[in-house]
């Protein structure tokens, strides 16, 4: 073999690799094992209500369990969302994330930290839930209106706590977008996710919290909460009478709790096919609607693309957020 050869060669033999790996990944059943889903935070919030219903759906579908992994730590979420990113992209580590997912690594360039990961670690597979976020204080609570609320912060600055599922997750930016633009300062109580933070606000050691209404409609049906406003555009159907904060004069205060299902990027063609497959009959089961619709979350499925499409468009809206609330901490 001459030299021009013996180049040639070298030069093809990633490409080949690639083929032979893909090959591979197309011959070998899928899945071959267990898969893990990834939620980076404790059960009880809205990623948790999204993983759960899909988890069981999913194991049926695919024939292997499907196993939740509640993988909380750091601030709003990064330390599960990073473990899914750095996992073997063979599609046996699924992570079912919040929208915070692309607010993170932002938050974390603000404050001049190393980035946990990228959002383009990630392939989106499916969203399944997109709500407005609700603003709900305890039943206990002396304000009935959300213009008693501010009134009441703005006599007492940095005093009323509020809660979040940790720095810059989805909870946190909701409030301090509010608080911008009511111009009033609140006093920021994060913990390691969305069900920590709701059981602080009924044991009234915080007086607010924003959260999806899935996660907030039992209490409020219970009375052991109230809802204030819905960051919304319009209202929503679990809670007909709870006004928009557009309705009540905030017009640049808008706010959505997503939830989806997402791989690596380097996930086979095969393989990411197979799972937007199953995804889409998964979202149609009789229990994965039940649950949802009981929890006044109801289904918001959309496949790959336009998942795609919705996450790139979001981020850069909370993004441009984040930059504009800057190091509030």
């Amino acid at each position: 073999m001459n030299r021009r050869e013996l180049l040639q060669a070298a030069a093809a033999l990633p490409l080949a690799q690639t083929a032979l790996a893909n090959t591979a990944f197309a011959q070998t059943p899928y899945p071959s094992r267990n898969i893990t889903m990834i939620v980076p935070f404790p059960p009880g919030g809205q990623a948790d209500l999204a993983a759960r219903p899909v988890a069981q759906a999913l194991e049926r579908i695919l024939g292997k369990p499907v196993i939740v992994d509640n993988r909380a730590g750091g601030g709003g979420g990064s330390v599960g969302n990073a473990a899914a990113a750095r996992a073997e992209p063979d599609g046996h580590t699924l992570l079912m994330t919040l929208s915070s997912l692309a607010v993170l690594p932002e938050a974390d360039r603000l404050f001049d930290r190393p980035v946990a990961y990228e959002v383009s670690q990630f392939a989106p597979i499916a969203r399944v839930l997109a709500d407005p976020t609700l603003l709900a204080v305890p039943a206990s609570a002396p304000w009935k209106t959300l213009q008693e609320f501010v009134d009441d912060a703005k006599k007492r600055p940095g005093q009323i706590p509020y809660g979040s599922s940790g720095p810059y997750g989805t909870l946190h930016v909701a409030m301090e977008m509010f608080a911008a633009s009511a111009g009033i300062k609140l006093l920021h109580v994060p913990f390691r996710g969305a069900g920590p933070a709701l059981t602080a606000l009924l044991s009234d050691t915080i007086q607010a919290v924003a959260s999806a209404p899935g996660t907030l409609k039992q209490q409020v049906d219970d009375g052991k909460m109230r809802v204030l406003a819905n960051w919304g555009a319009e209202r929503i159907k679990s809670f007909p009478d709870l006004p928009t904060f557009k309705e009540l004069g905030y017009k640049d205060v808008e706010f959505y709790i997503w939830a989806g299902l997402f791989a690596q990027s380097a996930l086979p063609a095969p393989i990411m096919t197979r799972l937007r497959e199953a995804m889409a009959e998964a979202v149609k089961a009789p229990e994965v609607v039940k649950t949802y619709e009981t929890a006044g979350s109801p289904v918001a499925y959309l496949d790959a693309p336009e998942f795609a499409k919705f996450v790139a468009e979001d981020s850069a809206r909370l993004v441009a957020a984040v930059k504009k609330i800057g190091k509030v901490e």
